[in-house]
């Protein structure tokens, strides 16, 4: 985490003194939400790793998660040019917003389809609707749907080594969406899978 401290910052220029802090997902940088911090917040958020509001609305401190379980935990803090501004890198865990969304912000697009299509997968699991492939497949069960992913793995493979883009793309598509699947089944998501990543590379 970067050596700063609260009086590095130029509060005069902040609204009622607290400094405005920005979050944003350290892998897929994604904006998640903003908040405040007083000097307090700011302390406990460096030595907790865990990002801590001042809320105005409560008029008291409220570190992120500690009532839904959804931490943003710190990666990197960095101020803005103008050290009036805190930009945190965090790996959240779990979805950031109280409406169970990833951000606080809806911008267009801003899950990207793969995490659209993990959502819908989650739905089918969830409402098993009749004359669905999803459906199928769920319920037949880990060893086939693990068993897809091998046959979708080996044939992107065929077609990497054939240097066949097109056909590459389509059978890899094909392993996207049985993995995706898979995932699903054993109880995992996206977010899992990132969280390991991170891990590795720090």
């Amino acid at each position: 985490m970067n050596n700063i401290a609260f009086d590095d910052f130029n509060l005069e220029k902040c609204s009622d003194r607290l400094l405005p802090v920005i979050i944003q997902d350290a892998v897929s940088l994604r904006v998640l939400m903003l908040g405040y911090m007083d000097r307090e917040a700011f302390n406990m958020t460096v030595s907790s790793g865990k990002v801590t509001f001042f809320s105005r609305t409560r008029n008291k401190l409220w570190t992120k998660g500690e009532t839904s379980g959804n931490f943003l935990n710190v990666v990197e803090m960095y101020p803005d040019c103008d050290n009036d501004t805190l930009l945190i890198m965090a790996n959240p865990v779990g979805p950031t917003c109280h409406r169970g969304t990833v951000s606080c912000f809806d911008t267009p697009d801003s899950e990207g389809f793969v995490r659209k299509l993990s959502a819908l997968i989650k739905r089918r699991h969830a409402e098993m609707p009749e004359n669905s492939y999803t459906t199928r497949l769920f319920i037949k069960g880990v060893k086939k749907i693990a068993q897809k992913v091998g046959e979708e793995a080996v044939e992107s493979a065929i077609e990497a080594v054939d240097g066949n883009r097109p056909r590459f793309i389509y059978e890899a598509a094909d392993l996207m969406y049985h993995y995706l699947v898979l995932l699903e089944q054993m109880g995992c998501d996206i977010s899992d899978i990132e969280t390991e990543l991170l891990f590795r590379h720090s």
